[in-house]
């Protein structure tokens, strides 16, 4: 009963009042202006070029993406860093603010306006299988038998760092954001921007330094889990109200066909899967047919949120979520999706994120210290909020510390929620660019801060710890 109090309480101070301050810095912002104008070229960047684009130039630029992307992803990995950390750094050198820099001329040959259309059409596509993939991942038994700690850090890894991006929005909307957003739009995606976690990144750094079957691993997986979840189901809301100023349906309307067409896949195509991995397990083996219909279902759902105003990912990651969770159906699946979709197919995404990165825009002392801000306040709300949580529901402070730097992983999963933002206009160029560099910082420290704060010692004790028989 002491126990339950305790997680109660710890629930309140780190959820229950954020919330309530939310309420108050959503009403305090509805009286701020923006500029007329967004610095330095407000709106999204256009994304669609001439259609008579060459095939040739298009291999081009696919060969020159994946080569970048291998060869930095492996340097990274050569220091310890996630390979997937330096194929974002990868698409940031493609871009304007390194290779358009030293070389302009090559990079207009390389990458011409009129062929960014096509080319983010291709790495859409690479996308959703992605987000599928995401969504595949998660499983609802990672939410089995982890207490109290589980929940309360999970929503206080949510809600410290959202509530901390809307209170910074009081600054940033004045001075970075369009008259054609309205100030809630921007404070929900600000908040939602800042309290996601890369989820596969995340797996893939726990499985690298065998923290898996840890208690902060088994922890850690399970919030991140809840944060994804979460994190979409805010953006669908934000993209519902700028899309209602843009003209679009009322947000309402969005937000409750979004629903309805989310509960029809938990409750009726969710049981239709299950046939086919009765089939898989009949087969011993993801057939083509199996896989075409896979598919077929993840670009339905992606199409469906695409016309009900929320976003293509938003189905496809659903599609992936209510897919049967089947250990071997799920690495059977897996393993006929994922090489050519991470090696081939993301890298163009994180191209096609670095042509549209301008740091030149991120000029002058004051942006910069707005940059560092930025940083600070999404390190504070997401490893602080993890941590301060994890160590009041009963574990040590090592432990949490590990917990509160593994949730501030954001990696790729920023980076795509970046792009929306900037393709609805809810965000500028400017603090777009801001962001990807926000984003880069906390992925990049997630490795030697774990080293500091959890050693290699003090993962072979835990697991010497588990192992001991109860």
């Amino acid at each position: 009963m002491r126990t339950v109090l305790k997680s109660f309480a710890t629930y309140l101070l780190l959820v229950g009042i954020p919330l309530a301050a939310l309420a108050l810095i959503l009403h305090a912002g509805g009286g701020l202006l923006a500029p007329a104008a967004a610095a330095a070229g407000a709106g999204p960047v256009a994304t669609h070029g001439a259609p008579a684009m060459r095939l040739g130039l298009l291999l081009v630029q696919i060969a020159a993406v994946v080569i970048a992307a291998r060869g930095v992803g492996l340097l990274f990995r050569r220091i310890g860093q996630p390979q997937v950390v330096g194929e974002m750094a990868a698409g940031i050198l493609l871009g304007p603010s390194f290779l358009g820099w030293i070389a302009p001329a090559l990079s207009a040959r390389l990458f011409p306006p009129d062929s960014l259309g096509f080319l983010n059409s291709v790495s859409q596509v690479g996308l959703l299988v992605f987000m599928f993939l995401v969504g595949l991942e998660l499983n609802p038994r990672l939410l089995r038998g982890r207490g109290p700690t589980a929940v309360v850090t999970s929503h206080a890894s949510i809600v410290v760092p959202f509530v901390l991006g809307a209170l910074l929005s009081l600054r940033l909307y004045p001075r970075f954001s369009d008259r054609g957003v309205g100030f809630t739009g921007f404070a929900l995606f600000m908040g939602a921007a800042m309290s996601v976690t890369a989820f596969p990144v995340l797996a893939r750094i726990l499985a690298e330094r065998g923290l898996m079957r840890t208690r902060v691993g088994t922890v850690t997986l399970a919030c991140a889990a809840v944060d994804d979840v979460t994190a979409w189901c805010i953006l669908a809301v934000v993209v519902a109200i700028v899309g209602a100023r843009g003209g679009g349906l009322p947000p309402w309307v969005t937000v409750a066909g979004a629903a309805a067409f989310a509960a029809a896949m938990v409750l009726v195509v969710r049981r239709g899967l299950a046939l086919l991995e009765r089939r898989f397990e009949r087969d011993g083996r993801v057939t083509q047919d199996v896989l075409g219909a896979i598919l077929l279902v993840a670009l339905a759902s992606a199409w469906a949120t695409e016309t009900l105003g929320v976003h293509a990912l938003f189905g496809a990651f659903l599609a992936g979520a209510v897919m049967p969770k089947g250990k071997a159906f799920v690495y059977a699946l897996n393993g006929k999706l994922e090489d050519v979709t991470v090696v081939l197919l993301l890298p163009l995404f994180f191209a096609f994120t670095g042509l549209r990165t301008r740091i030149g825009l991120v000029e002058g002392a004051e942006m910069w210290g707005w940059c560092a801000v930025l940083v600070l306040v999404a390190v504070a709300g997401k490893l602080g909020g993890s941590a301060v949580a994890a160590r009041l529901t009963g574990m040590s402070w090592r432990e949490a510390g590990a917990i509160g730097t593994l949730m501030n992983t954001r990696g790729l999963m920023e980076l795509v929620i970046l792009n929306i933002g900037l393709d609805i206009g809810v965000i500028s160029p400017a603090v777009f660019a801001m962001m990807v560099l926000m984003a880069l910082a906390t992925t990049f420290m997630t490795s030697p801060l774990l080293e500091l704060v959890y050693p290699a010692r003090l993962i072979r004790h835990a697991h010497a710890d588990d192992e001991e028989p109860h």
